[in-house]
């Protein structure tokens, strides 16, 4: 291991953006996380960046496997649309959801992209 090796960032520890509970998308800037547990507006609280994780959605999008899934800061939901800058690719489908389903599982991408992406 290299000397300036810090640790494998799979938990990174983030003051909390507003009041969070265990299993929720957590955006701070550009770093995308899940909380590990329940945490306060302004406390600190560890997401996971890496994994697979059953998040809700738009209940109208129709998800295909493999398909890039953005964070509507609006509706607090993973939509397939891009928007224009503002919505965040959290990351890919890795299962079908279709009309009408709430939840859909996510493979967290560390991308930091807004918007279209190509």
């Amino acid at each position: 291991m290299s000397t300036n090796f810090v640790q494998q960032g799979h938990t990174l520890t983030v003051a909390a953006p507003a009041n969070v509970s265990s299993g929720d998308l957590v955006v701070v800037g550009s770093l995308i996380g899940v909380a590990a547990f329940d945490a306060l507006s302004g406390a600190d609280v560890e997401v996971d960046t890496v994994g697979v994780f059953t998040l809700p959605k738009t209940t109208t999008d129709v998800v295909t496997q493999g398909a890039k899934l953005y964070w509507d800061s609006g509706t607090s939901k993973l939509t397939v649309t891009a928007g224009t800058t503002s919505r965040h690719l959290v990351g890919l489908a890795t299962a079908g959801a279709g009309n009408g389903a709430t939840v859909v599982n996510c493979r967290l991408m560390l991308t930091g992209q807004t918007g279209p992406a190509a």
